[in-house]
């Protein structure tokens, strides 16, 4: 692949809902480029951005790819990313490289909620994008219908660039609405003007009349000749145009059919025209030596630096850091310094990858995106410079994952392997966590959703021959006492020479902290316990509140007092009283009213206005008390509630939340606080921790 300059580049991210067609619109424009000489097909499995094994099996993107199309003296680094809500992550770290977004509309399905979600990523990252319609080939889609509804929601902003042109229900054209110009494909699929059909130009017409306003709004003079009735020129419209899309102002509508390959010149030579190069992109990073503020701004004449935005990690092809370069010229080579690790180490190679194929490059000027290879200790995020200049860039914001199992080995032995498929895969994917639940002897695995988890299951087992099982993760419970009581017990064993001899009266209440697991005090008068046994008292307590009587759970806000007890100046030592005070520890907690605590939760639910009654009501169902409704900043008809809900009610709410909202619902929470657990849900959590024990 040739070398590109900074003002010969674009950026840009395909965005959409699940199966709406990004996939097929990035192959389609891979074979249009040249890359391929033949059109893949996501129901084949041999597309160029779907090349791995899960996602040829579910049909479906799991991971961004990056396909490099060379256009006209252009290179345009398409970024094909999932539209399935699990796989977010993936979303989050494409945004962070691009420069301009295409958000794929399916003509058949219409508006959905990835639509907008992928609206407020742009909005969020502040960047250009157009609508593509796909699906124009299918015969009962209306165009027509999807610009209104887009125009609904995001008002005069909406700007079609095409109208279609259908004949005996067949897609053959398109109308130019820019040039004012019909254009049909023939049998090769080349282009010839043809006549604008009389039903076009109602329609032609009011699109027109968008464009001209927002064409006249770019400057005065423009507005003085909107007014006075004159026409502005192809090229003063395009101009216009391009600062339009550029601010955000307009949002281009275009339109076409993947499969058969209609529509992609006209959608390639727009991103062309329209969006920005990495030159017309501000960027800064912070100079780590100097502490000074070090604006990039894709300047290929500044000291190199680059942020890596997404890591590769395959058996197959090995490890792949992908990343941007935000300033100066990265060459093969060269001298690179990891301002995180402090390391500093050759890169090697330079690469651009097109799906999971390599192209090895001399150099990458500022603004563009490749790989390097097997570079020591790298990590998504990293921010690369030289140790003369050590640059730091901002991390992309990666979603959190709420969603977790507990998970083991299926294989005894396997342990070893599963942790280091895992943490290879957690390189690879950052909205993916492990955690270690001691107090319940389970290990958690986090993901976005259901289906993102069970695509780890599957990596597991593929690439890393590691197979765990997935498990209903058990609640972190903790026992607590509600009333006073006074017990004594006594340790006392004798087998032939020194024996065993404890005795302790203790008081136990509640301490009113559940912060904190034990307070101890001792208040003996006379000597009836030796203070040097104080301290081994102390520990039976300490060791006891680590599980409970009632049901094996941690113990918190319990107040012991040692007030009385007696010794044998023979057999008594420290562990027979701090075997006593366990005794009296699990005799005082059963005699002072336990209950359980359950962990609860803060929920932040967002979804449309429309679903806020349906969301409250299944809220409730989960035990949830709502505290209040609030209008979601920055997103128009939506809507924030804030609940209570205990945990163990949060499990599989991902799932109904989307079931609940078309998809568009999200949530998270943290941890909030423990409350008693109420009585049905006491009996039964002990009932199975009992059978659990037999």
């Amino acid at each position: 692949m040739n070398v590109y300059t900074t003002d010969k580049i674009r950026n840009v991210a395909i965005l959409g809902h699940g199966s709406c067609g990004k996939t097929s619109l990035a192959e389609a424009c891979a074979y249009l480029a040249k890359i391929t000489n033949r059109m893949g097909q996501v129901a084949d499995g041999n597309t160029i951005s779907d090349y791995d094994k899960e996602e040829v099996k579910r049909k479906f993107s799991i991971q961004t790819s990056l396909i490099p199309l060379e256009w006209e003296g252009i290179k345009i680094n398409l970024l094909d990313t999932p539209g399935y809500p699990g796989f977010v992550g993936e979303v989050d770290e494409a945004m962070s490289a691009v420069d301009a977004a295409i958000i794929v509309v399916s003509g058949k399905s219409g508006i959905e909620a990835g639509t907008k979600k992928a609206w407020r990523l742009c909005e969020k990252y502040d960047i250009p994008r157009m609508f593509f319609v796909s699906d124009m080939d299918i015969d009962d889609v209306s165009y027509r219908q999807v610009v209104e509804d887009l125009t609904a929601l995001y008002g005069k902003r909406i700007a079609p660039f095409n109208l279609p042109i259908r004949e005996n229900e067949k897609f053959v054209g398109y109308v130019n609405v820019v040039s004012m110009t019909g254009n049909r494909w023939d049998e090769k699929g080349n282009v010839s003007e043809c006549p604008i059909p009389d039903y076009s130009m109602e329609n032609l017409e009011s699109y027109r009349e968008t464009l001209m306003e927002a064409v006249a709004e770019t400057s005065e003079e423009f507005m003085d000749r909107y007014f006075a009735g004159e026409e502005f020129s192809e090229n003063e419209i395009r101009s216009a145009l391009r600062t339009n899309v550029w601010d955000g102002t307009i949002t281009p509508v275009t339109m076409g059919s993947s499969i058969l390959g209609q529509g992609m010149y006209t959608l390639i030579d727009d991103i062309v025209k329209y969006f920005p190069s990495p030159e017309d992109i501000t960027c800064a990073g912070l100079n780590v030596k100097s502490n000074e503020v070090f604006q990039a701004d894709y300047d290929f004449s500044k000291p190199k630096s680059a942020y890596v935005f997404k890591t590769i990690v395959d058996p197959f092809i090995g490890k792949y850091s992908l990343l941007k370069v935000n300033s100066g010229v990265l060459k093969t080579d060269d001298m690179i310094y990891n301002t995180r690790t402090e390391d500093e180490f050759k890169c090697g190679k330079v690469y651009v990858l097109c799906g999971n194929k390599q192209m090895e490059v001399a150099e990458l000027h500022a603004g563009d995106i490749g790989a390097l290879a097997k570079i020591p200790d790298t990590m998504t995020g990293d921010s690369l410079a030289t140790k003369a200049n050590p640059i730091v860039y901002g991390r992309a914001d990666i979603s959190v994952p709420y969603t977790y199992m507990a998970y083991e080995a299926k294989n005894k032995g396997d342990e070893d392997k599963v942790s280091q498929g895992l943490q290879k895969i957690m390189q690879e994917d950052l909205t993916v966590r492990v955690e270690n639940d001691s107090a319940n002897h389970q290990s958690l695995i986090y993901g976005i959703g259901d289906i993102h988890l069970d695509v780890i299951v599957s990596k597991l087992k593929e690439r890393y021959k590691a197979e765990i099982v997935l498990n209903k993760p058990k609640i972190a419970f903790k026992e607590t006492i509600l009333k006073n009581s006074d017990v004594e017990a006594k340790h006392k064993k004798q087998s032939g020479g020194h024996g065993q001899y404890g005795h302790v009266k203790m008081r136990f209440e509640p301490s009113n902290d559940l912060e904190t697991p034990y307070v101890f005090e001792q208040v003996v008068v006379g000597g009836s316990v030796p203070k040097n046994y104080f301290p081994a008292v102390e520990k039976g307590i300490q060791e006891s509140v680590q599980a409970g009587p009632l049901a094996g759970y941690p113990v918190v806000g319990v107040k012991a007092t040692l007030y009385d007890g007696s010794f044998h100046p023979v057999d008594s030592s420290e562990m027979a009283f701090k075997i006593a005070a366990s005794s009296a520890f699990k005799d005082g907690i059963m005699k002072a009213n336990p209950v359980l605590l359950e962990p609860i939760a803060s929920v932040k639910v967002t979804v449309e206005d429309q679903y806020t009654g349906d969301i409250m009501g299944d809220l409730n169902k989960r035990r949830g008390r709502v505290l209040g409704m609030n209008p979601t900043p920055d997103v128009t008809g939506s809507t924030t509630i804030d609940a209570e809900v205990p945990y163990m009610e949060m499990f599989g709410y991902v799932t109904d939340l989307r079931s609940m909202t078309g998809g568009s619902g999200d949530f998270s929470y943290e941890f909030c606080r423990y409350e008693q657990a109420p009585r049905d849900v006491q009996d039964k959590e002990v009932e199975e921790r009992k059978k659990e024990s037999d």
